[in-house]
């Protein structure tokens, strides 16, 4: 690995550990005034379409539609249902707990990793670290409410669980399907797609007429502002870093995130962090270590 290329992947890494982190309480803040699948709808067109039109003056390609049609596929389950399911979940959810719940993101690639044809088997290592993160999961979740504890709205995490799945899903098939040469213009066209998606199910569902501009707040368009703009770029980093690097690598940003969107929310958010969930968090995390160390150390 070329200098350079070194550079782009720690550069990378920054970006989506620090970024990343911080893209959770501004969902938060951005569907407080603005209906949730009609935010995050225009929250993907407005910056996809910004990628594409920068990159399409630079690829020296034009998208075919067997690219078209992977960025429809990998929009769908990444943006659409991935984080369009997160930003669901945020109106039940505090912000810091979503990105913590986010950690199962390396333990669904593992195991899908796993289950393809050709996949190879987990080793002991990192089917403990398996174990230890959905323990600590569960934990958090907490159906039964064990102590008279109960930090998590099942519809948040029934939805968590499903946009994990889909956005592991979109991750490994992303690394395989055809796709423009020049990323950022993959990148533009798979937000783009995932972003029509978004709005149309907006509309389906009657977002624009529960949305008035009248209450809509100046923080809540602060925020569509930060996420269109960096969290665009964060996207678009881990998308590289799936490429440049491996699925297990990449999902590393699952160690940062949570004690970042953890601190953010509650410094900005006042977002209230019990003795419980800071233990559940040691223990996901910890999970979260050893699974994606052990499943490094045997590539």
């Amino acid at each position: 690995m070329s200098t350079g290329v070194r550079f782009s992947v720690v550069l990378a890494f920054a970006t989506v550990y620090i970024v990343w982190g911080t893209t959770y309480l501004a969902i938060r803040f951005g569907i407080e005034t603005i209906p949730v699948f009609l935010m995050a709808g225009v929250r993907f067109i407005v910056g996809g379409a910004l990628f594409y039109q920068w990159a399409s003056g630079r690829a020296d390609e034009t998208p075919n539609p067997e690219h078209w049609k992977s960025a429809f596929i990998i929009g769908g389950l990444m943006v659409a249902c991935g984080i369009g399911g997160v930003t669901w979940t945020e109106q039940f959810v505090p912000s810091g707990l979503t990105a913590l719940m986010i950690a199962i993101v390396p333990f669904w690639i593992i195991l899908m990793d796993w289950l393809r044809p050709g996949g190879s088997p987990p080793s002991g290592a990192v089917v403990f670290g398996l174990v230890i993160g959905f323990i600590g999961l569960g934990l958090l979740i907490n159906p039964g409410e064990i102590g008279g504890v109960s930090e998590i709205d099942p519809r948040g995490a029934g939805a968590i669980l499903f946009a994990t799945l889909c956005w592991s899903t979109g991750s490994i098939y992303s690394r395989h399907a055809p796709q423009p040469r020049f990323q950022p213009l993959a990148v533009g066209m798979q937000m783009m797609c995932g972003g029509l998606i978004l709005l149309i199910v907006s509309l389906a569902i009657g977002e624009l007429s529960q949305f008035n501009m009248a209450t809509l707040s100046l923080r809540s368009v602060m925020a569509v502002v930060y996420l269109i703009g960096p969290g665009s770029i964060a996207y678009a980093m881990y998308l590289f870093l799936l490429k440049a690097s491996t699925p297990a690598k990449a999902a590393t940003y699952t160690y940062v995130n949570p004690i970042i969107a953890l601190t953010v929310g509650a410094w900005l958010g006042d977002e209230v962090m019990s003795n419980w969930t800071l233990a559940c968090s040691a223990v996901i995390i910890l999970g979260v270590v050893v699974t994606v160390t052990a499943k490094m150390q045997v590539k």
